[in-house]
């Protein structure tokens, strides 16, 4: 079954979600809504799904980039200058990140939320991501390159942001005009 994705412009989007606690995360609620935002992603298709995008104000995100996926619509050369790799299907709730400010990078990025749009985004190369998994059980991560991005992309919608606040807005264009007139020259 396929949630709906909230748009740019609802109220959900730009609040603060609350954390959940262990009996939340272990609760039938929380685990077939994970399942139902696993399958909410890939029908997208995306890489990442936060609660709120799916009208749920709570700190629960699933992300997974697939191999497969991203080389039907990125270039050989944008794979590696994004230090783009897979990542496994991965549940973190009550992020806590904590963002290398040291080198930063810029990329075109898209949202679900923003659909069908996409800007230039700085972001930084590295991040570190505290929090539990599915079955409330501590996970730290450690990402770089695309994986990274991801990361404060997907934490920044449990703070109400959108990649839309990061964005460079003299960039701004629909995905159809970026593959037409940029998606070559883009690194």
């Amino acid at each position: 079954m396929k949630l709906k994705i909230m748009q740019v412009g609802h109220p959900v989007l730009r609040q603060v979600a609350r954390e959940l606690s262990i009996e939340e995360i272990r609760s039938e609620f929380v685990q077939q809504l994970i399942k139902l935002m696993k399958d909410t992603m890939h029908d997208a298709p995306g890489v990442g799904l936060a609660a709120p995008q799916i009208g749920q104000s709570i700190q629960l995100i699933v992300l997974e980039d697939r191999e497969e996926e991203f080389k039907k619509f990125v270039l050989p050369e944008q794979i590696k200058n994004r230090e783009r790799s897979s990542v496994p299907f991965q549940v973190l709730i009550n992020p806590k990140i904590n963002i290398d400010y040291s080198e930063t990078v810029e990329f075109y990025e898209g949202c679900l939320s923003a659909a069908g749009f996409v800007g230039l985004v700085p972001r930084a190369l590295k991040a570190k991501v505290e929090c539990l998994n599915e079955k409330a059980e501590p996970v730290v991560i450690n990402a770089r390159g695309w994986f990274a991005r991801i990361l404060q992309h997907e934490v920044d919608h449990l703070h109400g942001k959108l990649c839309i606040d990061h964005m460079k807005l003299d960039s701004l264009t629909t995905i159809e005009n970026y593959n037409r007139y940029w998606k070559e020259t883009a690194k």
